[in-house]
Parts: structure tokens; sequence; C-alpha cells
């Protein structure tokens, strides 16, 4: 099927562009960034990396601040590849990527006793192989504000726009980084912003072919991404495959459900009744990763924006933790590590703008316009950009089942096969590369965020396909 562009929304695209990106030619200052921070509060001794956070004034008067954590490749930023990285949610600050995912530090994972959380190195973090800008976006997420109301409240194709005047401005005052290989990434609600916004850069690299200023664009990668609206329909699927319905269930959710689960459900009562034999069998598990313990309190929630997911919350007096029963128990630790005074002075944090910083911010002032990017991943697979989308495949969230179904559906050639991937002689997951330069590969035992499962599998998938070797 032959996926094409939806009017409406390069409609509301012509209409934000202009305003948003019509005081780019405007004196534009150096100072981006805070002085190279060498320490930070909980971790021994000085940084083994290079670390510096800033804001840049986006919007035609500015009055949007996108906040962002600059590292450094370990290995050789002159020449190694530079990545912009958003995290999902909408509404989940990019220091989940940097402290529970892939940067270069973790947050100690240990009962909560009072005092600083602590900082470790992470052995497995992409900044090995890569330099990476954690940008928080949209405006509202994390240290990201608005100095106004109405700059305080965007949409998908808003943040994006804000995403791509942000990069020009930062490698204004970067451009030692323009020659590097640069790609978009991001994880779960991410996968909207990302194909817009890397084919927003393609347009403004075809518009001023040959200026000073061209971004070296090469791709995009992709974890677990919410894509287009029916991918929702997967977890039936996903369900069936991992054993947690019958065969005879989901034959009878396929039957009187048809193709679209969710609107049929309504309407029809043997569909409902389906739904709801369904919803007992899965009720119990952890949607992010279906073999993790399924808590409830205290309050907590993961990247993905449904409303039946949970929120963690600094000022929850429930949150000093005895024990952590769950993964996600250790979500609360960012909250008092960066909340701390001596942490956000030595991060340069703006006094008084935000209030208390939140992981993942459950009120957003954001409406979600694009609803498919199906259609961008066609028109950047026929320019000729590398992607890697990759899937935990014990997510119930965005099962990969959805992922591979909208990747079939781009129509390109298979030309390496469905096989294992293999790290230190163990299978890490299966992968398939197609004849538009995008790879798939499932991560084995990872849930919604696969490197906050599988670290050292998803740093070797990550390095092989940066190097253009076979995963």
């Amino acid at each position: 099927m032959v996926v094409v562009y939806n009017i409406i929304y390069i409609l509301k695209l012509l209409v934000v562009l202009p305003a948003i990106l019509g005081n780019l030619g405007q004196q534009v200052s150096a100072d981006f960034h805070s002085p190279l921070i060498k320490y930070l509060p909980g971790f021994q001794g000085p940084l083994p990396f290079q670390l510096t956070t800033g804001y840049v004034g986006v919007d035609k008067s500015e009055d949007v601040e996108l906040f962002y954590y600059f590292v450094k490749s370990q290995t050789n930023p002159t020449d190694d590849p530079l990545i912009l990285w958003m995290t999902g949610g909408p509404g989940c600050s990019s220091f989940t990527a940097f402290a529970y995912e892939f940067g270069p530090l973790y947050i100690e994972q240990v009962e909560y006793n009072g005092t600083l959380p602590t900082l470790i190195l992470n052995p497995h973090t992409w900044t090995q192989a890569a330099s990476i800008i954690f940008l928080d976006l949209p405006v509202g997420t994390g240290f990201s504000y608005g100095k106004t109301s109405t700059a305080s409240h965007s949409s998908d194709p808003q943040a994006c726009a804000q995403a791509l005047q942000f990069l020009k401005k930062w490698f204004i005052a970067h451009p030692q980084f323009l020659a590097n290989p640069f790609y978009v990434g991001g994880d779960s609600y991410a996968g909207i912003f990302v194909p817009v916004i890397t084919q927003m850069i393609s347009n403004e690299n075809e518009a001023e072919a040959g200026a000073e200023q061209s971004i070296n664009l090469k791709g995009y990668l992709l974890g677990n991404p919410s894509t287009f609206p029916a991918q929702i329909n997967f977890r039936f699927t996903f369900a069936h495959g991992m054993g947690i319905i019958s065969d005879e269930l989901y034959e009878s959710l396929r039957r009187n459900c048809g193709i679209d689960y969710q609107k049929s459900g309504s309407d029809n009562a043997e569909c409902s009744k389906d739904i709801e034999a369904y919803e007992v069998c899965r009720s119990g598990l952890f949607k992010p990763h279906i073999l993790e313990e399924n808590c409830v309190e205290p309050l907590r929630r993961s990247l993905s924006s449904e409303n039946t997911d949970f929120m963690d919350e600094y000022s929850n007096p429930k949150l000093t933790l005895s024990a952590f029963e769950c993964r996600n128990d250790g979500y609360p630790l960012s909250s008092y590590w960066i909340n701390d005074e001596n942490v956000q002075n030595s991060l340069h944090i703006r006094k008084g703008t935000i209030g208390t910083w939140i992981r993942c911010k459950e009120k957003l002032s954001f409406d979600k316009v694009i609803t498919d990017s199906r259609p961008y991943h066609a028109n950047l697979s026929r320019k000729g950009y590398r992607s890697l989308v990759y899937s935990g495949d014990h997510d119930m969230l965005v099962p990969f089942q959805s992922t591979l179904a909208w990747i079939r559906g781009l129509n390109y050639p298979i030309v390496d096969d469905w096989r294992p991937w293999i790290v230190e002689g163990q299978y890490a997951g299966y992968t398939r590369t197609y004849s538009n330069k995008m790879t798939f590969a499932t991560v084995k035992g990872g849930g919604h965020t696969a490197p906050e499962y599988k670290p050292a599998e998803c740093y070797a998938m990550f390095n092989r396909w940066l190097s253009n070797k076979p995963l």
C-alpha cells in the first residue's frame, strides 16, 4: 500500500512554520551553553566526559526556551556522529534517556534514605560512539519553558518546527559539529517527532543547497515508536503470540471486531464481550514489559501517553522506598536528585522558570495533531536516508508486530532476511534489512525503552549500525 501525505498535516505545518522560523535571520548569540560541567553532586570525582547544558530561545519572539544536555563523544568527537535525542510521553524529559537508558550516568538504584541519590557511570553509554544532544521537547517538558501562557502551549507541528529552529541556532554556536554525520533519534511518542523533524531538516537542506549552515543529515533512529493510530490493535496479536489469550479468543476477536478492534467494540456486543475477556487476561500485566512486576503504588508513569498509565510524583510522600520491588521504583530518585538546589546550580538551571521538575508531566499543554507519521517515513525512504527501528520484544504498549506492519507497508524489498543478531555469543534479538536502508531489530527481553532493560545489547546494536556494519 502506497502511503501518501495527509494534506491537513501539511497545511498546518505551512501555517505555523513562517511564524516560528521567522526570526532566524536576526543576530544570534553564540552563548547557548553552560561552561563545561566538571563535577555533579552525587558523583565521586570529576566527570570523565564533557557535559554542558543550555537553553535556546525559539519561536518568533524567543518566548520558548528549550533546554538540553549535551555530551561529547568520549571517543572521537571531531568525527563521530552527532545525535539529537528526544524522549516520549509527550512530556517526559530527555533526562530519562540520560540517566535510565543510554546516557553516560545512571542513578544508582538503591533505597532512598533522604540523602542525595548517587550517580554511577554507565559502562554501555552510547556516548562512547557518538555525541548526543538530549533535548527536552515539547515546551513544558523537563526544564524547557514558555515565557507566556501562549508560548507554553504547543502541538506536534509547532514542537517539530521549534526543534528545527533549535538545531539551526545550536549549530551557529557549535559550527565545529556541522560536518559530523547527523541523526535524529527518539523513542515512544517521539516516533511522531523524529521523522517529521528529519523531513524538515532535509527540506531545509534542499532549499539551501550549498549553504555553509547545511546539516550533514544521514538518517534517524527510533525505539518502540508511536507511529499510527491502529497500532493499538496489534496488542491482541501480541497477546495471542505471548500466550496471554487463547487461540479461541483471538479468533473470536478477529471475527467479531474486524480490523479496528477499538472502534468496533463500542457498537458490537460480541466484540465488546471479547474485549472484556481480553482485559481480564491482560489487566494484571505491566504493559511496558509484560515480565516485570505490575505495581500500582506508588503512582508512576511510563513513557506512554495513555491515561491508564501512572505518574511518578516528586511531592508524593508515598515515594519513600523500602525496597525496589519494581523497576519503576527507581524513577522517583531522579526527582529527588534533580530538584536539589546544588544539582540545579551545577546544571545551570534558571531559577524560578518551572517550579518543581517532574520527569514525566501528565498535564502538558499540548495538542496531538499529527497522528500518523508513516507518510514521513515513506518520503524519507524515497530520499535514501538510513534508519534504524528497534523494538523491545516484551513491550505491550507498542508491540513489535505493529512496527513491522507499517514497515511492510512501505513496500521495499528485503535485502537481509529475518535472522538472529548476536552479542557475546548469545542471541540478542532478530533483525531484517530493507532496500530503503532501513534496519529493523527486536531486542530480546527488552521492554518499551529497550536500552533500559538490555543496555549492553542495545549499545552493540547502536554502535554496529552507526558504523554501517550488519547487526
